[in-house]
């Protein structure tokens, strides 16, 4: 038997030299899930019922001779090739040069894993409750599956398909960065360029680091801006220049020292890149990656999201832990690079087969080979191991690079939103192999456990473990706030506020903007924002307050404490709002 559709071609595999050093990381091994636009990283697992994971930037270390992009894994492995078992098996299978072993899954590998697939898929589905999900399957330049499962919308029947179009969240990092790589390959600009020189005006807290950070030092989140830098800005409703103009202000971890994974130090790359091109980011993206590839239901802009007939629509979980339809849909336009694709099955499918064909597809040579390479070559450390034995997490440009337990080179990436979206990709090149799943719920683990489920059955014939309840715990702690005080745990015995004019006024901030806090009889109301945002604040201790910020990275109501003089009110600082310090307004005047 042999799969249904014939192979136009194959990958070519070829060695090539690392052209930056690969930096080591302060990064602990503990899960660092990135949202607003991404789930990004997973330590391993403590007992053999989880899965070794990681979430979007798992890398492994890697020789001159290969490039290595995980994303589940964390450790280290032998890249010397096996001596085989017997002569027979040498000669079916040729040894390749050492770090790059020779290709073992078949078509037939293939056909019996596809006959598979659907039933894994639907029984992951029906235990995770989301609603819908599709996936994508390349072998060998060929997409072998495509197909949907669930529904677009709880409480109807409109099913999900191939073409649905789902938010891809995270994944766009490595999508964007292969548009990058085709600016790149035709000479316009250089990964190793400063973005300064195609972002006039675009500075940081550290002139010489602003002045000197690079294409690949932001794709690689290197750059020392903290992680998620800017995202609170965008729940806030700053726009794309707004929030790129306030990095200036955030404080900065040593020049290349460690991975810190910031979805606007990418966008402001992609801006660079778009500004060194004469076109917009949407343009760019557009002409010289999607419009080549076919990829004609893609798009990384929100109205064309929004406005496909075919639509999954995005789903999170009540206080019951029910399914419901997100209320609150989220616009990813201001990190449309680092989060704001949206996609579909087949449309990844050929994506897929692009990066894996080293940017040629059905004849044409769309991205260069060498600055594609480049990208999926280690260029920071995401995730430490725990262990001497573990695989050491690496990150390229945009996208996870790693060594699986085979010793063959994975490329992955994990992408969510809070606000109910979920998807992953593996791409094993060594193998010529490719799976993608998007999801229509928020973050539980489920593409990551279904395309992890999927390779193994592939390559190994069945599921190696459950990953889907190791993934699901894995995900539990992105549902807890990240501030030092749990707000929800209420003061025993709680002291007055002050009348409400010890709290009105106008307050500064440079990062932020403007807070106005005003009394509206009796009750206090701060307003925030380009477009005001107006919070009530709810007393609960003193001069403390609680209110619940916007956007999927809030997670509940948190404090805001006044620091009153003589009766009045000089400051205002909000925890959540100052985990980098930034979260103190000035009275104003």
């Amino acid at each position: 038997m042999t799969i249904e559709r014939a192979s136009s071609g194959t990958a070519t595999q070829q060695g090539r030299r690392l052209r930056r050093p690969v930096v080591a990381s302060a990064v602990g091994v503990a899960m660092v899930l990135a949202l607003t636009a991404c789930a990004d990283d997973a330590a391993a697992p403590s007992d053999e019922t989880a899965p070794s994971t990681t979430e979007t930037t798992t890398e492994t270390t890697t020789d001159t001779t290969t490039d290595t992009t995980t994303e589940t894994t964390a450790g280290t492995v032998e890249t010397t090739q096996p001596e085989p078992a017997d002569e027979d098996e040498s000669e079916a299978a040729p040894a390749g040069p050492p770090g790059d072993p020779a290709q073992t899954v078949t078509a037939a590998d293939v056909e019996a894993a596809l006959a598979l697939v659907p039933d894994e898929m639907e029984s992951m589905l029906a235990a995770s409750g989301v609603p819908g999900m599709a996936v994508a399957i390349v072998f060998e330049d060929e997409v072998v599956f495509a197909d949907g499962f669930g529904v677009r919308e709880v409480g109807t029947d409109d099913p999900v398909g191939p073409d649905t179009v789902f938010q891809v969240a995270s994944v766009s990092k490595a999508i964007s960065g292969s548009a990058v790589s085709a600016v790149v390959g035709d000479g316009t600009i250089a990964w190793d360029d400063p973005i300064v020189d195609h972002l006039p005006g675009f500075e940081l807290s550290d002139p010489y680091i602003g002045e000197h950070v690079t294409f690949a030092d932001m794709f690689t989140h290197d750059s020392g801006l903290p992680s998620h830098a800017g995202d609170l800005l965008e729940d806030l409703g700053y726009d794309r220049d707004e929030v790129l103009a306030r990095l200036v202000h955030e404080p900065l971890s040593p020049f290349r020292a460690q991975h810190q994974y910031t979805n606007f130090g990418l966008t402001a790359a992609a801006e660079a890149a778009a500004n060194a091109s004469d076109q917009t980011w949407d343009d760019l993206i557009e002409q010289r990656l999607f419009a080549p590839a076919g990829m004609d239901a893609t798009s990384a802009r929100f109205a064309d999201y929004i406005g496909a007939d075919d639509r999954a629509i995005p789903h999170q979980r009540d206080d019951e832990g029910t399914w419901i339809v997100t209320t609150d849909q989220r616009d990813p336009d201001p990190q449309a690079p680092a989060g704001g694709v949206s996609s579909t099955a087949n449309d990844l499918g050929r994506w897929m087969r692009l990066q894996l064909a080293s940017g040629e597809l059905d004849g044409e040579q769309i991205i260069d080979p060498d600055a594609l390479l480049t990208m999926y070559t280690p260029h920071s450390v995401s995730n430490p191991p725990g262990t001497p034995s573990a695989h050491t997490g690496h990150y390229g440009l945009g996208s996870g690079v790693g060594v699986r337990d085979d010793g063959f080179t994975e490329w992955s990436h994990s992408g969510a939103f809070l606000l109910g979206t979920a998807t992953r990709y593996v791409m094993v090149p060594g193998q010529q192999l490719g799976v993608a799943v998007i999801t229509n719920g928020q973050p539980v683990g489920l593409p990551e456990a279904a395309a992890a489920t999927i390779v193994d059955l592939i390559v190994d014939g069945a599921p190696r473990l459950d990953w889907f309840a190791g993934y699901s715990g894995l995900m539990a702690s992105l549902y807890e706030p990240e501030t030092p005080t749990d707000w929800r745990e209420p003061v025993a015995d709680p002291a007055a506020p002050l009348d409400a004019s010890a709290y009105v006024g106008v307050y500064d901030n440079d990062y932020y903007g403007p807070m106005t806090v005003d009394d509206r009889s009796g009750v206090l109301v701060m307003t925030l924002g380009p477009d005001p945002m107006e919070f009530e604040l709810s007393p609960y201790d003193g001069d403390t307050f609680l209110f619940t910020p916007p956007g999927e990275n809030a997670l509940g109501p948190t404090g805001i404490e006044f620091d009153v003089v003589d009766g009045q009110a000089v400051s205002v600082t909000a925890e959540f709002y100052d985990l980098n310090g930034l979260g103190t307004w000035v009275a104003a005047g």
